[in-house]
């Protein structure tokens, strides 16, 4: 139905979805496959929560969520989400989302080699008037690297 309307993307694995509806990396996995098979591209969710962050499980959490969540044929973009930010008036740091960004690409590396450099990387999570002209700059950049 997305597609008859001109969809072209759809999100999956938003924290939401995680949190309210128990839904699994695999779960998140199996319907990025499904988008993809219905010709739509797949926006997949990562993030960690608080609690996460503060007990310095940031690599373990968004890693396994990439490792887990992104369908092993690749051709998704994948949307860092920090659960503590999103309609928050907290937002990480420029070096706490690079640092993401980055986790994100080397495992999106070391899952599809060279292939992965292909896949865009997005941020969202409290992103508003006072601070999306520093954060568009930095994440532009670094969404093909």
């Amino acid at each position: 139905m997305l597609v008859d309307v001109g969809a072209r993307y759809v999100i999956v694995g938003h924290s939401e979805r995680r949190l309210n509806h128990s839904e699994s990396n695999e779960l998140v996995r199996r319907k990025a496959e499904a988008a993809l098979a219905a010709g739509l591209t797949p926006i997949v969710c990562v993030g960690e929560t608080l609690a996460e962050r503060q007990a310095g499980r940031v690599a373990e959490i968004v890693g396994g969520q990439v490792r887990q969540s992104v369908p092993d044929s690749g051709g998704v973009v994948v949307a860092y989400e920090p659960v503590w930010a999103i309609g928050a008036n907290s937002t990480p740091t420029m070096p706490e989302i690079a640092e993401v960004h980055r986790l994100i690409r080397e495992t999106l590396q070391a899952k599809f080699g060279d292939e992965a450099n292909r896949t865009r990387i997005l941020y969202g999570g409290s992103v508003g008037p006072k601070n999306a002209a520093e954060i568009f700059p930095l994440t532009a950049s670094m969404a093909l690297w």
